[in-house]
């Protein structure tokens, strides 16, 4: 089963944008990196997804987890 993602991606044109993994089109664009975190954050929590944040020469700056976790960390 492929995994749920969203990824905060630098746009060619300038600003930001929040593109659904796969996807060509993003669902959103903002000009600001840190409000398209925000909303890249907030879309991933209610969907329980995973968000990749890029840098702006495109590789992963920080990845979180919002879904359910297949490795959780052992509860003492």
């Amino acid at each position: 089963m492929a995994k749920n993602t969203h990824h905060v991606v630098p746009d060619p044109k300038g600003g930001w944008s929040v593109k659904k993994g796969g996807a060509v089109r993003a669902s959103r664009h903002f000009e600001q990196k840190s409000e398209a975190e925000s909303w890249g954050r907030r879309v991933s929590t209610e969907q329980g997804s995973e968000l990749f944040i890029h840098k702006r020469d495109g590789t992963i700056q920080r990845k979180d987890s919002y879904g359910a976790d297949p490795m959780p960390r052992n509860q003492q």
